[in-house]
């Protein structure tokens, strides 16, 4: 939030809204003072009929009032509290009351004086002339200056009222994240900043990515669970391959998956175009050389080489290399040949997979059907990597279904392939 901005504008909306009314008893009292003799009745007959607008104070107050507005005028913070009390005093009417908050909260503002400024605006709402929308924006420009002056906790309050007149302020939603935030309570401001989120959507626009990074961001700082959830939002919103790559880094870190699940999770980063680090390519290599899916362990690093983001110079890519060309690599027909001797479900699965590192991916899904028949086999991998076949394949339909069909511990991970349909299928 920038500093005083608020404040500022609850200085112009004061001064667009001002009280000609007010200044017209002003300057009548000052053209022809009563006498001591005269009573205010009297004073009130002597002055000029004048055509008049905005709200009239009462005959009683009217003194009162113009006294206080004198002191306003001319900042005379050391007797304002007494001219306020004074005017309150002898105030009768809504309009009084309103009139009085107004200058109240002239004499608040330019003495920066919050905890004024918050009794005045209460004032004015409370006597139910000024609109709904201005109250709100008065609260508004009210938690600027409390958040200005690291008043979090009153900040919130103040937004919270503006909000709650204003319902569509979408400015008012984020500064209550802010607040949050800057008050220590990232998992109320990540929830905050969504909800800003989700009602600009139901209004038909697109919230800022900003938005979607701060409550990710949050959420994350905070290990609440939602922000897996969140940076699919923001995935969703924004599919760049920096927000892919962020997403899956948050859920990897959240649920710590298991080396099928990482791999799953690097073969989605793949067919989005997010690896990005040269780290990302070498955990890959290692997760499938550790199955000894030497096909794909090849394919990742002489992808990574096209990307410019591997080094084959480097020592550790060097290693890799080396012990990459002592592998032996299956063929299609090697595959085909283990698939006819009848493996376990487990063996099996792992020849789809290598059919999946081939990129034959609707022979990889043919094998993985054929998992599911089996007896004792793990459908949950099996629906997942048939669901990551197809999805490869282009077949929106199939992958969804296999997907949808995903429970358990893979489903997160399933919930990020069907994003990957969503946008690519």
């Amino acid at each position: 939030m920038r500093q005083h901005s608020l404040a500022i504008a609850l200085g112009a909306l004061l001064a667009s809204a001002a009280t000609p009314a007010l200044a017209q008893y002003e300057n009548a009292s000052r053209a022809a003072p009563p006498t001591h003799a005269t009573t205010e009745d009297e004073a009130q007959q002597q002055q000029p009929a004048q055509k008049t607008s905005g709200p009239q104070p009462s005959k009683k107050a009217l003194k009162a009032i113009i006294d206080l507005q004198n002191a306003v005028k001319a900042k005379d913070t050391a007797n304002l509290p007494a001219k306020i009390a004074a005017a309150q005093a002898v105030a009768t009417t809504k309009e009084d009351h309103y009139l009085i908050g107004r200058l109240q909260l002239e004499g608040a503002l330019a003495a920066n004086d919050n905890a004024g400024m918050s009794a005045a605006i209460d004032a004015i709402s409370s006597s139910g002339l000024a609109p709904q929308a201005e109250i709100g924006t008065l609260y508004k420009g009210l938690g600027g200056s409390f958040y200005n002056a690291k008043q979090y906790d009153q900040a919130l309050a103040a937004f919270n009222r503006a909000i709650s007149l204003n319902p569509t302020d979408f400015e008012t939603m984020d500064l209550i994240a802010q607040s949050q935030f800057a008050a220590g309570h990232k998992a109320e401001a990540a929830t905050a900043f969504m909800r800003s989120i989700k009602a600009r959507s139901a209004a038909g626009q697109k919230a800022p990515e900003e938005l979607y990074k701060n409550a990710v961001q949050l959420a994350y700082e905070a290990q609440s669970p939602t922000a897996t959830d969140l940076s699919r939002e923001w995935v969703t919103a924004y599919p760049s391959a920096k927000a892919w790559h962020d997403s899956v880094a948050i859920y990897r870190a959240l649920n710590h998956p298991d080396t099928e699940g990482t791999l799953d999770l690097l073969r989605l980063l793949s067919a989005a175009g997010a690896l990005s680090t040269s780290g990302d390519y070498a955990l890959f290599i290692e997760a499938t050389a550790d199955q000894n899916n030497y096909n794909e362990a090849q394919a990742v690093y002489d992808a990574g080489i096209a990307a410019k983001v591997v080094n084959p110079a480097d020592s550790n890519f060097r290693q890799i290399n080396s012990v990459l060309k002592a592998k032996n690599k299956a063929t299609a027909a090697d595959l085909e040949s283990a698939v006819k001797m009848g493996p376990t479900p487990a063996n099996l699965l792992r020849i789809g997979d290598r059919y999946y590192g081939m990129g034959n991916y609707a022979k990889a899904a043919e094998v993985y059907r054929d998992v599911m028949t089996k007896p004792g086999a793990d459908k949950e991998v099996a629906n997942l990597h048939l669901g990551m076949a197809l999805a490869r394949a282009g077949d929106k339909a199939g992958a969804t279904a296999a997907l949808n069909a995903v429970t358990g511990p893979r489903a997160g991970i399933a919930k990020y392939w069907l994003l990957y349909v969503q946008q690519h299928g």
